[in-house]
């Protein structure tokens, strides 16, 4: 994995607590919601990151 494209990952799931977090602060259930799908997304593009980097590394075997 790029180690931009894992920064830019861990930066989105922080924004996406951040949010949660927020959102619970203030009893805003769509932004706590919000919060979360965010982080959901930033855990699936690492994924993907690390399939893509599997995907490379099996190459070179």
């Amino acid at each position: 994995m790029a180690t931009d494209d894992k920064i830019r990952n861990m930066a989105e799931k922080a924004r996406g607590k951040a949010k949660e977090a927020a959102g619970k602060a203030t009893g805003d259930r769509t932004m706590e919601a919000e919060g979360r799908g965010t982080q959901m997304k930033s855990d699936l593009k690492q994924a993907a990151e690390k399939v893509k980097d599997a995907g490379k590394d099996a190459g070179k075997h």
